[in-house]
């Protein structure tokens, strides 16, 4: 499995996790399973974010709200590993989606995952753009 992303995006993703050594970054991807258009930075709300992510509940229903209004579709979501690296950890399996995309940023870089049923998941070709 491949899917396209533009540098710059890539770039940003990469910056803000630099940013903020310390806590787990994350955000939400749009566009479609073999092309990552669009990502937007959300809150952390996890009780721990040096060591955890969750995605803000109310960022994540504006960005399906949006979709179901014509606007980009979410296909994933990106987080930070600030002492870690770019690999689902067990928290991670506990907490997939099926048929998400997930980028994971450590260690100054990024690799990206595709989520399947029973916890796993499938490691994605970046094509960078």
């Amino acid at each position: 499995m491949r899917t396209v992303i533009a540098r710059e995006l890539l770039e940003t993703v990469l910056a803000t996790a630099a940013a903020e050594p310390y806590r787990e970054v994350c955000g939400l991807l749009f566009g479609t399973i073999d092309r990552v258009v669009s990502a937007a930075a959300v809150g952390n709300v996890a009780a721990n974010p040096a060591d955890s992510f969750e995605i803000d509940p109310a960022a994540l229903f504006a960005a399906l709200r949006a979709e179901r209004a014509g606007g980009l579709p979410v296909i994933g979501h990106y987080h930070s590993h600030p002492s870690g690296r770019p690999e689902p950890s067990p928290r991670d399996a506990a907490a997939a989606e099926p048929g998400r995309l997930w980028l994971i940023v450590g260690g100054g870089e990024a690799r990206l995952w595709w989520s399947q049923a029973g916890a796993q998941f499938v490691p994605v070709t970046i094509e960078v753009a």
